[in-house]
């Protein structure tokens, strides 16, 4: 069983980094986050993934939003959670100075791939939980690049575990009813 101290720590300090912030569909972003870490939960018991790992992928989970929506640094990460779990949530972080969204997923794509399975986990378990009925304001060009976007991560970062790429896969074809 993963350890529920460490759950809370990162939990909290999220919850505490987000503050006020909302999901697009005007929920708690701790919502959000939580639903991550359940994925990585739920896949980490699937797979039999040993407890150290596990609270090592949870962690990941709950902080992974934190440098790219918040105003914490890698340092503050490093800081508080070590340097492992710091470039797991740097290598899931958007990188804004890159002009195209293009460019920035084939950039974090590319972070992606040099880190363990346990950061390419959570971003599948993150896109999965993504992909829900989109926000009212997205165009349908808006929403079938979404798609596009979420078969790739898929394509990419398949073998990072077969649970959540067969999750993913299935939340990919399920979403198909929202392109017009």
């Amino acid at each position: 069983m993963f350890s529920q101290e460490k759950y809370l720590k990162a939990l909290n300090y999220a919850a505490k980094a987000h503050g006020e912030q909302k999901t697009p569909h005007g929920l708690t972003y701790l919502s959000h986050l939580s639903a991550v870490a359940m994925e990585i939960i739920h896949a980490c018991q699937e797979g039999e993934v040993k407890d150290e790992d596990t609270d090592f992928a949870i962690s990941v989970a709950l902080l992974h939003d934190v440098l790219e929506d918040t105003d914490l640094t890698i340092s503050d990460l490093i800081e508080e959670f070590g340097e492992e779990i710091a470039s797991g949530v740097d290598a899931l972080t958007k990188d804004f100075k890159l002009e195209s969204k293009k460019d920035q997923m084939a950039d974090s794509i590319n972070r992606l791939l040099t880190q363990n399975y346990a950061v390419q986990s959570v971003k599948l378990a993150d896109r999965i939980t993504n992909l829900q009925k989109p926000p009212a304001s997205w165009d349908n060009q808006k929403i079938y690049s979404y798609y596009q976007d979420s078969k790739f991560i898929l394509s990419c970062l398949k073998n990072a575990n077969p649970f959540l790429s067969q999750r993913l896969e299935d939340k990919i074809n399920s979403y198909r009813i929202y392109i017009k």
